[in-house]
């Protein structure tokens, strides 16, 4: 089996995605004694290019202190490489004498896996080890990294619900997701009893309507002399256009190299906060553009998220084992287990938040969700109940 494994991350950093690194280094020496483990510095751009490190050069107390670390700490890229980019990746895997490559990642990873394990003919394996806050890589129970970022959500949400009690008003704070609502779902997980805040949540899966919403927050309002509002940067119009698209004029709208629309950002906290004004004039609001914060918050790694992601990547090693496949964490008996299922299962496909997962007719979750996300993200604080 593999002499050399080749590891690389890609996409957004995470609170964990170190870990998977650690794992699959430590599992390869583990299994495989005297490998050489390399690390392509910032994703594939290094294997293209032949710049790496030596991860089986380190201590197993330096992995570990790394895994701990937040933060891709072998650098990311967003390349998303055609074929053409792909043979360059696999000359560079092959100058380096690879017999395996583990890439960290979401579903753009793993259809470069795809791409790169059919040029190789079956002759190298191609492992995709699953990263995202955003949690939707179908065949995933859940993925790495969600479970950090969404306990700073929740927590930003207790924190702000219990600052309005005091001082009432509006509230929005916008979270990321392009596609889907799991983390903006999160901000829900500690939510109070009793009226606890958010009161009105905003994913991608649900058309939003401006009537609505100003609906919405008036009803909210009237009922709780507050309104905090949990909004996904991703949310979209009845006509499928993200809120970016409608409400940031073109000229000030940002794209990527690969022509998606910049969704977070000051222009879209600053095109709700004009609809807050003028549509219910004289009312306290403030708008929030939560960010990369969320992300790879060091104060909120959480440790289940941790051990999955370290075993994420200690399984990719094993799968490498079998051949090209990706790794899955799904649940079994009420215990998460990693499995291998297909790269095309994963790749280029995204994972909506379930329709259960909505209240059917109000802009809120569901209680099938709030049990979905009390299991992953269970309350880590007890506060008093305020008198207000």
């Amino acid at each position: 089996m593999a002499e050399t494994f080749v590891i690389a991350q890609g996409g957004g950093p995470t609170a964990v995605i170190n870990q998977t690194v650690a794992g699959a280094t430590l599992q390869a020496r583990k299994r495989f004694p005297g490998a050489r483990v390399l690390g392509a510095l910032h994703g594939v751009r290094g294997v293209r290019d032949g710049r790496f490190v030596t991860l089986s050069d380190l201590s197993d107390e330096e992995l570990r202190r790394f895994a701990a670390t937040p933060g891709a700490g072998l650098g990311s890229t967003r390349d998303k490489p055609d074929e053409a980019y792909c043979e360059k990746i696999l000359k560079g895997l092959e100058n380096a004498g690879a017999d395996a490559f583990i890439y960290i990642g979401g579903n753009d990873t793993a259809g470069t896996q795809g791409i790169l394990s059919d040029a190789s003919g079956g002759k190298m394996a191609c492992v995709h080890a699953p990263k995202t806050i955003d949690n939707d890589l179908v065949e995933n129970d859940h993925t790495p990294g969600f479970i950090s970022a969404a306990a700073f959500v929740a927590g930003a949400f207790l924190s702000v619900d219990l600052d309005f009690r005091a001082l009432p008003g509006i509230y929005v704070g916008i979270v990321m997701g392009r596609h889907a609502g799991f983390l903006t779902a999160s901000s829900a997980a500690w939510s109070l009893d009793g009226g606890g805040a958010p009161h009105l949540v905003y994913v991608p899966e649900r058309a939003f309507e401006r009537a609505r919403f100003i609906d919405d927050v008036r009803a909210t309002l009237d009922r709780h002399g507050r309104c905090i509002v949990a909004m996904s940067e991703g949310v979209v119009g009845p006509d499928g256009r993200s809120l970016v698209e409608t409400l940031v004029p073109p000229e000030l709208q940002e794209r990527d190299q690969h022509g998606n629309l910049r969704l977070s950002g000051a222009d879209l906290g600053q095109s709700v906060e004009r609809i807050l004004a003028e549509d219910l004039p004289g009312t306290r609001a403030r708008v929030d553009t939560f960010g990369y914060l969320p992300r790879g918050n060091i104060a909120t790694t959480d440790a289940t998220d941790a051990r999955e992601a370290f075993q994420a990547g200690a399984f990719a090693v094993d799968v490498a084992e079998q051949g090209s496949g990706s790794v899955a964490l799904q649940v079994d008996g009420g215990q998460t287990v990693c499995r291998r299922v297909p790269l095309n299962a994963v790749a280029g496909k995204t994972r909506h938040m379930p329709d259960d997962f909505l209240h059917a007719s109000e802009s809120r979750l569901s209680d099938a969700c709030l049990e979905y996300l009390a299991r992953l993200v269970p309350r880590r604080y007890q506060v008093a109940a305020p008198f207000v």
